[in-house]
C-alpha cells in the first residue's frame, strides 16, 4: 500500500506544525532556549491570533524582553499574560477588521506584524487592505507543507511550492476544512499574497510539525503518554526514518527575535540541527520513565498492509523512502543561521507531561487525539507476531 499524494497533502495539513538536540547552541550571543532579557530596541508588535499554539509563547516571550504588544483575534480563548497585552477583537472569516481599522484612523502604526493563522489568501488580502502602510514588517507563518513535492531530500527554501487549482482568493477556512487537501496550495497562494502586498519586509516561516505545552491535537504527546503507560509498544517502521519537528516555544521566541533583526526572506523552521530519527526518538522518550515500555518495530510495509497510517496513527512519523523521503530531511540551514535554536528532547517531553497533566480530568481521560487506538495497536501487534514468531523484543 503505498502512500498517495494526498494522504501527502493531509499529513502536512496536519502538521501545519519537537525540536530536540542543539542544547549548547545559543539562542541569542551568550543565552539559552528560553532565556529572556530587554532586547536592544523596543518594538510595537501586532500579533494576528495569539491565543494558540505559538502565539502565547510568542506573547510571553515579547513582554519578557519589553516589547508592547497587541493581539487580534475573536476573543474566544481567554488568557492570564505576565504583563500588559492590548486585545483588539474582530473575526477574520467575516472581513471583521473594525477594531483595527479604527486604530489606524487614529494612526496608530507597529513596528511589526506576526501572522499566525491565515491559511487562506483572502485573510492576507483583508488584513493588507487595513494594515498595509501602518506595519513596518510582516512576518507569516506558513508550513513546510507549502512545497510541490516531498521526495527530495536536502531541499531547501528555493524548493517549488506547490499549486493551487483555481481561484484561490475565493477559498474560505471553511471550504479548506471541508477538503484539506487544499493545505498545501492554499499556504503556498498565502505565501504569495504575503509577498505581493508586504514585498521585501515579508518574512515567510515554513514551520514543520509544531508541537510542545499547547498542542490540543495530540500529535506529539500521543509518545509521551503511550509510552508512560508502559507494555508492548508498536513502533513504526525499523526505527530509521528521519524525524524533524519545532517545539512551540522555541518557534515562537525566535518568531520574535526575528523581528528584533528585521530579518526577511523564507526560512525552514524546524529541529534538530542533528541527525534523529524515530528510534532516537522514542528510546529518548522511554528514558524519562520508569514504565518499562518494549519497543516492537514493525516493518512500513506490514503496517501498510494493516491500514495504519503514518502521522495519524504513528504520530510524527513518515516513511522516509519514496514520495515522502524529503519530508523529514528539508535543510533548515538558513533557520539555523538567523539564530533558530532548540531545546533539548528531554525539556520538550518533561513539559508536554506537565502541560498534560495540568489538563481538566475530563481531558486527560479521553482518548488521545492522534495515534493508534489500543485496541488497534494490541491487534497488530498480535498479527505481526504470528507473521515473525521470532521477532526479538
Amino acid at each position: 500500500m503505498s502512500i498517495e499524494r494526498r494522504d501527502v497533502l493531509k499529513l502536512g495539513a496536519l502538521a501545519a506544525a519537537v525540536t530536540l538536540a542543539g542544547a549548547g547552541r545559543a539562542q541569542t550571543p551568550g543565552a539559552a532556549p528560553g532565556e529572556t532579557r530587554n532586547a536592544t530596541r523596543k518594538l510595537s508588535i501586532l500579533i494576528l491570533g495569539g491565543t494558540g499554539l505559538t502565539g502565547p509563547h510568542q506573547v510571553a516571550y515579547a513582554l519578557s524582553r519589553g516589547h508592547e504588544v497587541t493581539i487580534f483575534n475573536r476573543g474566544r480563548k481567554q488568557r492570564e499574560w505576565p504583563g500588559a497585552v492590548e486585545q483588539l477583537l474582530g473575526d477574520r472569516d467575516l472581513n471583521d477588521y473594525k477594531s483595527l481599522a479604527a486604530e489606524v484612523a487614529k494612526g496608530r502604526r507597529w513596528d511589526i506584524c506576526i501572522d499566525n493563522p491565515s491559511s487562506v489568501p483572502h485573510w492576507i488580502r483583508d488584513a493588507a487592505a487595513v494594515l498595509k502602510g501602518h506595519v513596518g514588517g510582516y512576518v507569516m507563518v506558513s508550513s513546510l507543507s507549502a512545497y510541490a513535492e516531498s521526495a527530495t531530500p536536502g531541499d531547501d527554501e528555493t524548493a517549488a511550492l506547490a499549486p493551487f487549482d483555481g481561484d484561490p482568493l475565493k477559498e474560505t477556512m471553511a471550504s479548506l476544512r471541508a477538503d484539506m487537501a487544499k493545505f498545501a496550495g492554499l499556504k503556498a497562494a498565502t505565501e504569495a499574497e504575503t509577498l505581493k502586498h508586504f514585498g521585501d519586509a515579508a518574512t515567510i516561516v515554513r514551520p514543520g510539525l509544531i508541537v510542545g505545552p499547547g498542542d490540543e491535537t495530540d500529535r506529539f504527546t500521543y509518545w509521551p503518554m503511550r509510552l508512560a503507560k508502559g507494555g508492548d509498544v508498536l513502533c513504526p517502521g525499523d526505527g530509521r526514518d528521519p524525524v524533524r519537528y519545532i517545539d512551540s516555544r522555541d518557534l515562537g521566541e525566535w518568531m520574535v527575535r526575528l523581528a528584533e533583526a528585521g530579518t526577511t526572506g523564507a526560512f525552514n523552521a524546524f529541529g534538530p540541527d542533528e541527525a534523529l530519527d524515530m528510534a532516537g526518538l522514542l528510546y529518548g522518550i522511554r528514558a524519562s520513565t520508569t514504565a518499562g515500555a518494549r519497543l516492537h518495530w514493525v516493518p512500513t510495509e506490514f503496517l501498510m498492509a494493516q491500514e495504519v497510517s503514518p502521522w495519524g496513527d504513528m504520530p510524527v512519523w513518515v516513511p522516509g523512502q519514496g514520495e515522502t523521503a524529503g519530508f523529514h530531511r528539508r535543510s533548515n540551514a538558513k533557520a539555523v543561521a538567523a539564530q533558530l535554536t532548540f531545546r533539548s528532547l528531554a525539556d520538550t517531553v518533561a513539559a508536554t507531561r506537565a502541560w498534560f497533566a495540568a489538563q481538566p480530568e475530563e481531558r486527560r481521560n479521553a482518548p488521545l487525539r492522534a495515534g493508534i487506538t489500543p485496541e488497534r495497536e494490541a491487534a497488530v501487534l498480535a498479527a505481526w507476531t504470528q507473521a515473525r514468531p521470532t521477532e526479538e523484543h
